[in-house]
């Protein structure tokens, strides 16, 4: 496809933290050396340590090329030392995967700092898109949509993954809510899964429970086991400086809002006896009338990018606002969609995907592939490259999720 940049890819489904073989960028329409003017070659120039400090500047996608080029190129960016060294020059913006079938996991990964579209492959056991997804700091979590009993923690750039313990409770629930967060220094890292399901015969008790997986221990632990009333919980959840924030969403009209924040401390791991009234203890209001939240960790602050409904019809959905939960109470707005952006989607419906990290807000459409970016620290909003995909049917379904490409870090 013109524009497109592939990315062949070959998964590697064990736990190993050898050195593994990177695939490789190539891109289309590549621009060759026409005329026969002299070229010196670095590679009898350089030395390898010199060489690496060189390449360490270089975008993600122009260092897998980078390996392509001889042998001796190759094997400097497949070694550990390079990987560990380039970890803190790097420093990379996040980049969002959308995926461009309702039900196959194949799709397209871009590239804010470059603008290009990338076609890459997701790991051989995510079997369809409408798996649960989380990320944080280059790790990617999936858990299948089915029983919720297949968990994994890959690297999407080295293909590098790890199947985690079957989570405790119940296997069938209605709903599911995925967390990851990772430790940068230690590369550890945490894994939660909130679930819920409604009690039989009963429309406003909903059982909810709280697992949580330690990569350290590679075990879970369940630390909460609740009945609501009134509420339920969803899909949506983020691990932000050791606390857990998840959604809830009303059941019946006695509420005055739809949505609620569930706050939940990871670092007193007790056991679920002593969790209990997380509802009154540890619930926030929204800021306004919501069609949908999203949460999402962006330096350690957490982030909400929801859809603002009129106050009569909370399923109408009017514009999308940025808000920041300071102090863990107060909700403090720091954007808000320009109308022109908001047109720009079409038809938007009530809700709607977004993702970000580091200052990156990324917000999708389920019913086309535009893409819109947020710059939350310079407040700058911007469509994205378009997708090389167009949509072939109505009813055709786009949806993505973002993550940090890194090379040094694996699960």
């Amino acid at each position: 496809m013109k524009g497109e940049t592939s990315w062949v890819s070959h998964c590697v489904d064990d736990k190993s933290k050898d050195n593994e073989d990177f695939d490789s960028f190539a891109e289309v329409n590549d621009e060759v050396n026409k005329d026969n003017s002299p070229v010196i070659s670095v590679d009898l120039i350089l030395p390898d340590d010199l060489l690496e400090r060189i390449v360490a500047y270089l975008p993600i996608a122009s260092i897998f090329r980078v390996g392509c080029v001889c042998k001796r190129w190759h094997e400097i960016v497949s070694s550990r030392r390079f990987l560990w060294n380039v970890s803190p020059v790097l420093s990379q913006k996040p980049w969002y995967f959308m995926f461009t079938s309702s039900d196959e996991p194949i799709g397209y990964a871009y590239d804010p700092v470059l603008r290009k579209w990338y076609g890459i492959e997701l790991p051989y056991m995510v079997k369809t898109s409408r798996w649960f997804i989380a990320s944080s700091s280059g790790l990617v979590c999936f858990m299948d949509n089915d029983s919720r009993s297949e968990l994994y923690v890959c690297n999407l750039i080295t293909k590098c993954c790890f199947r985690l313990r079957e989570p405790p409770g119940l296997r069938f629930c209605d709903y599911s809510a995925l967390a990851i967060s990772v430790d940068r220094i230690s590369t550890n890292y945490t894994v939660t899964v909130v679930k819920s399901r409604q009690v039989p015969e009963n429309y406003l008790q909903w059982d909810l429970s709280v697992h949580v997986y330690d990569s350290v221990t590679m075990m879970w632990t369940t630390i909460v086991t609740e009945m609501l009333m009134g509420w339920r919980g969803g899909d949506e959840s983020v691990i932000c400086n050791g606390v857990l924030y998840f959604l809830i969403y009303s059941i019946g009209s006695f509420q005055e809002h739809r949505h609620g924040l569930v706050s939940c401390n990871l670092s007193s791991r007790s056991s679920s006896s002593s969790s209990r009234n997380v509802l009154t203890r540890d619930f926030v209001s929204v800021p306004c009338s919501l069609t949908c939240g999203r949460l999402m960790n962006l330096k350690g602050s957490l982030v909400m990018v929801g859809g603002i409904g009129k106050q009569d019809r909370q399923d109408i959905i009017i514009g999308i606002g940025i808000w920041v939960l300071e102090d863990g109470k107060e909700w403090r707005e720091v954007g808000r969609m320009p109308h022109k952006f908001f047109q720009g989607f079409g038809e938007l419906d009530d809700v709607f995907a977004s993702s970000g990290t580091d200052d990156l807000i990324y917000i999708q459409s389920y019913g086309a592939p535009a893409l819109l970016v947020f710059d939350l620290k310079k407040k700058q909003w911007r469509w994205s490259q378009k997708c090389p995909v167009t949509k072939r049917f109505p009813l055709q379904l786009f949806s993505g999720f973002c993550f940090e490409p890194r090379l040094e870090i694996s699960p």
